[in-house]
């Protein structure tokens, strides 16, 4: 895969493992040579982020009131 998309594995090896995130620029190579969009990459970057986010920060997050009721 990283020869297909010109990086090196490395990069591939951290995005797999979960040590680097998803770049707008590896996205773009990703989508061009999977046949997914750039966004499918992007969006799955994100919520990654937002899970860990939120598994890492639960205590004080369950702690937030409310402003105003929905």
């Amino acid at each position: 895969l990283a020869q297909a998309i010109s990086v090196p594995a490395r990069r591939i090896n951290e995005i797999v493992h979960g040590k680097r995130a998803i770049s707008p620029d590896t996205a773009l190579r990703l989508s061009r040579a999977l046949g997914t969009s750039d966004r499918f990459w992007m969006n799955l970057q994100s919520r990654y982020d937002l899970d860990v986010a939120a598994t890492k920060h639960h205590e004080q997050l369950n702690q937030i009131k409310p402003l105003l009721s929905a």
